[in-house]
Formats: structure tokens, C-alpha cells, sequence
């Protein structure tokens, strides 16, 4: 079985970096108070979207999504993923010898808030699976400009959010083309809502509402992923599109 290159992963980094890079370069033309506007104005944006998202889940499949969060996030707590996102980031600070104080929060943000969505998810899947790569064209425009408004505000660390991004992103890309008869339509329905959920805690994070440790709860989407395949095995019916790729 032949593998796709993650093409569309490629051009997504490259729209990235070049909004990151202009974000850099604008960001000491904005006064704090543009800066703040903006970045709530993203905020309000990611809930919508996450809210949007976390609406779509397959009909009879809400209560598998919920269990799903809850192990989930008691795995991601008991691994202490936050602490492990937070040492990578720093180390990676460190080893590129770069500065800023924002550095791994920007890192960590920009990646989750670019990788955990619907489109990555539904894109990078179709990308492997029947070489489509619409989804993640148009995913690759509106990152670039997000990008603008995020580099501007945490700086060099959006930048190299390409770089999770391709392992990520790319990974399902090249997952996708060797596990088509996984991906069911319930399955990647599944993930896209537990996806929503996780951009929602992005955004209430943003907006300062609380603080939602999403690192810890990124396990949920490989426990949606698993009990979403489980749960079709045990209904012991399908329709007919269940059996359909992307």
C-alpha cells in the first residue's frame, strides 16, 4: 500500500511560518491595548468554533464522548502531560538558543489550537486516504492568518508550532493511508467533537475565564478514537456509509 506524502501538512507550515514571521514583525507596532482586543476578539472566534464542533457528535455516541474526556484527562493528569509539553518546550527553547518569555506558551497554544480541530482531524485523514487535500488548503489560510495576530502576541514560539504540527498533523496524513477501514465516518465524527471540546478549553483559556490544563486532556482523542471502534463492533450493525471511507 503506497503512502502519501502529508503535502498538505507541508504548505499548512509554510502559511504558518510566513504569518509568524509578520506577526514577529508587527508586534512592536501594536500598542497593548490592539494587542489585547485582537487576541480576545481569537478567543471569542476558537469558542465558536470549538462549540461548533463539539455539536457534531454522532447521533447515540454523546455518552461515549463525555467517557471519553473523563479517562482521558484522569490519564493525561496521572502522566502529567502539561509538565512534559512545558520541559519539551523549554528544552527546545533552549537547544535553538532563542529568547522570549512567551516562548512555550505560544508553542503549546498555537499547536493545539492548529492541530486538535475538525480540519486536521477530517483533512489530514482525507489527505491520506483519497489524496484530497482541500480541507487542509483552506485550514493553511486561515492559520496563516491567525498565525499574524498569535505571533504578534507570544512571539517566536507560534513559529515553530510547525514543528509538532508536521509530526501531528503529517503523522495522520501517513496513518490514514495505512488504516483506511479504521476511519470510519462515526469514528472521525467522534474525534472531531472531542476535538471541539478541547478547542473550547483553548479558547476559555485565552479569554482568562479559567485554567484548563488541554495538554492533559489530549488523551481523550485516542480514548474516542478506540471506543468509538469498540462501541461499532459491539451495536453489531452498521449503515451502509459506516463502511465508506472519508
Amino acid at each position: 500500500m503506497s503512502v502519501r506524502l502529508p503535502l498538505g501538512t507541508f504548505i499548512n507550515m509554510a502559511t504558518v511560518a510566513l504569518g509568524s514571521t509578520i506577526g514577529m514583525a508587527l508586534e512592536q507596532s501594536f500598542p497593548p491595548d490592539i494587542k489585547l482586543i485582537v487576541f480576545q476578539a481569537i478567543g471569542l472566534c476558537v469558542l465558536l468554533i470549538g462549540l461548533t464542533m463539539a455539536q457534531k457528535v454522532p447521533e447515540g455516541y454523546l455518552l461515549l464522548l463525555i467517557f471519553s474526556m473523563l479517562l482521558g484527562g484522569i490519564t493525561g493528569q496521572g502522566l502529567r502531560l502539561d509538565q512534559w509539553f512545558t520541559r519539551l518546550g523549554d528544552g527546545f527553547q533552549e537547544l535553538l538558543g532563542v529568547g522570549g518569555a512567551g516562548f512555550t506558551e505560544g508553542l503549546v497554544t498555537t499547536f493545539l489550537l492548529f492541530c486538535v480541530g475538525s480540519m486536521t482531524i477530517v483533512g489530514a485523514i482525507e489527505e491520506g486516504i483519497q489524496g484530497k487535500r482541500e480541507q487542509l488548503l483552506i485550514k493553511s489560510l486561515l492559520d496563516g492568518f491567525t498565525s499574524v495576530a498569535l505571533a504578534a502576541t507570544y512571539g517566536v514560539g507560534v513559529l515553530f508550532s510547525i514543528i509538532p504540527m508536521l509530526l501531528f498533523q503529517g503523522g495522520i496524513t501517513i496513518l490514514a493511508g495505512r488504516a483506511q477501514a479504521f476511519f470510519t465516518p462515526k469514528i472521525v465524527g467522534t474525534l472531531s467533537a472531542c476535538g471541539g471540546l478541547l478547542i473550547l478549553g483553548i479558547g476559555i483559556n485565552m479569554l482568562e475565564m479559567a485554567s484548563i490544563k488541554v495538554e492533559n486532556l489530549l488523551p481523550a482523542l485516542l480514548v474516542a478514537a478506540a471506543l468509538a471502534y469498540g462501541y461499532q463492533k459491539v451495536e453489531g450493525r452498521r449503515q451502509p456509509g459506516d463502511n465508506a471511507t472519508v
